[in-house]
């Protein structure tokens, strides 16, 4: 029995406090994005093309009217990309673009996200530095994790390894394969103990270890770490990539991807896990 005062699992409702700091993160967020140079964009709730992207068991799909699937938003970012270069694109010259909107997951799961995409872009720091700002408005300082999903990606195929090892963190077994380069690297935390190891790596990690270098000397950020070795499946992030940790949970995340050919970088703030901690410092 459904009774009438209840909402369905893990669906959103705001309401006094928690709806005021809701709408004062997205209003301190629109106007830093706007004054940056961002355009504001809002994607339809409906998409044809969300399987492209998401993981078909994610998504909640009936069909329009010709028997065409449908699905509700399940992420905005491939949308973005898709609807700026393929529909808006002989009209709009704008590359940064923001959005301020929810996505929903099968069953019932509703996720507000601050997001921007900066199409055409390859430089991160441009992505972190501007999440950055928001946050530090919010008076928020999350923990920024630096990390690059290539060097979990190429150690495994080096080694025949599984990447299940990284993506749970089994650092007993990675230590145990007793390769002393890599064990240097499940310790390294701070970017400054890269030239510690750097010449003793293979060529190929060394390469994406450089990039982690190069994005953090861009970045003035005062509680940052590097995770060389976290591996995380992402959607389309596919090369550096970012997340914000407080008191475990995660406040957002960011990186590069690749759509058409064309090297984009974005980020998304969930919204959501903001308000909680807002909530906790008020």
């Amino acid at each position: 029995m459904i009774y009438e005062h209840e909402i369905p699992s893990e669906s959103r409702l705001y309401f006094s406090s928690s709806a005021k700091y809701k709408r004062d993160a997205e209003n301190i967020a629109s106007k830093i994005l706007l004054d940056r140079g961002y355009a504001e964009i809002v994607t339809p709730l409906l998409s044809y093309h969300q399987h492209q992207s998401i993981d078909e068991s994610s998504l909640i799909r009936f069909s329009d009217k010709e028997n065409n699937i449908l699905s509700l938003r399940a992420d905005s970012t491939l949308d973005v990309a898709r609807i700026i270069t393929k529909r808006l694109g002989r009209s709009v010259e704008q590359k940064k673009w923001f959005y301020i909107q929810p996505i929903f997951r099968y069953p019932s799961i509703e996720q507000y996200q601050i997001g921007c995409e900066s199409l055409g872009e390859n430089d991160l720091s441009t992505s972190i530095n501007d999440s950055a700002e928001i946050l530090s408005s919010l008076k928020l300082s999350p923990l920024l994790q630096i990390s690059n999903i290539n060097i979990p990606k190429i150690i495994a195929k080096k080694f025949d390894i599984s990447l299940d090892l990284f993506k749970s963190a089994n650092l007993e077994a990675i230590l145990k394969l007793d390769i002393e380069w890599l064990s240097k690297l499940v310790y390294l935390q701070k970017v400054e103990q890269i030239a510690s190891v750097i010449e003793d790596v293979p060529q190929d990690i060394k390469v994406e270890l450089q990039k982690i270098e190069i994005l953090c000397q861009k970045i003035d950020y005062l509680d940052m770490v590097i995770a060389p070795l976290y591996y995380s499946k992402m959607r389309y992030y596919d090369n550096l990539f970012f997340r914000y940790i407080e008191n475990n949970a995660t406040l957002g995340t960011g990186g590069n991807y690749n759509y058409e050919d064309m090297n984009s970088v974005g980020f998304a703030l969930y919204t959501d896990k903001i308000v909680e901690e807002l909530i906790k410092i008020n």
